[in-house]
């Protein structure tokens, strides 16, 4: 009978797990962030636990999978509706090298060391810091790289074309909400941004989903759809 026991609850944590992993909408390992992957940890030690232990009934450890998957969803609506919430929970990217130079506090500050960013680069086949122009650590530990206009394949250099300056793109609002951080990055004010809005006809801040700005290229933006 407990053989019985253990594989129903097997069973039934494993069909759980992987609808809950479905529903969250997480498919591969490297898109979880420090909270999901420390989530993960309890959630899996809940089920370790309750599976082998007799005085768990299979009702309890249903109930613990549908509260887990309840309050899991429950945390990512509030961080849609409140986004800043994102950066407690998930972390926030952080540029560890410009133009070819290491940020070393930005580098003690996500503790790594030039062999960890080495091997983070060459997985975006870079091989010298000297072909970057912007390098962001992201929340989950990955590195996305993007590469100096002039060693981008073919080469402008080798075409004999301008240059342009390397600027990286920065969101401007995100989900009807403006971020503060990267307009002062970028040395704009509030109202120079609502002129540019002003121009795309669009009246206010909390109509906007998304905004990306680039020296380059300008104001992209993408309306809230009702």
């Amino acid at each position: 009978m407990d053989y019985a026991m253990i594989s129903v609850k097997l069973i039934t944590a494993f069909f759980g797990l992987w609808f809950m992993t479905k529903m969250l909408g997480k498919k591969e390992i490297s898109q979880l962030t420090p909270f999901d992957f420390v989530s993960s940890l309890m959630l899996s030690e809940l089920v370790g636990n309750t599976i082998y232990d007799r005085e768990v009934h299979f009702a309890m450890l249903v109930f613990a999978l549908a509260l887990w998957m309840a309050l899991s969803l429950a945390l990512e609506k509030a961080v849609q509706l409140m986004p800043w919430l994102s950066v407690p929970l998930s972390g926030r990217p952080d540029i560890i090298i410009r133009d070819g130079e290491i940020d070393v506090k930005a580098m003690k500050r996500n503790r790594l060391d030039m062999h960890q960013v080495g091997m983070l680069l060459r997985e975006q086949s870079v091989f010298s810091v000297r072909e970057v122009a912007f390098a962001v650590f992201e929340p989950n530990g990955s590195l996305s790289v993007m590469k100096k206009p002039g060693e981008e394949p073919p080469t402008r250099a080798e075409l004999e074309m301008r240059e342009p300056a390397a600027g990286l793109p920065r969101i401007l609002i995100e989900q009807g909400t403006l971020q503060r951080g990267e307009l002062e990055e970028i040395g704009r004010s509030e109202e120079w941004l609502l002129s540019q809005l002003r121009e795309l006809r669009v009246d206010r801040i909390q109509a906007v989903y998304y905004a990306e700005w680039t020296e380059e290229d300008g104001l992209h933006v993408q309306l809230n759809r009702r």
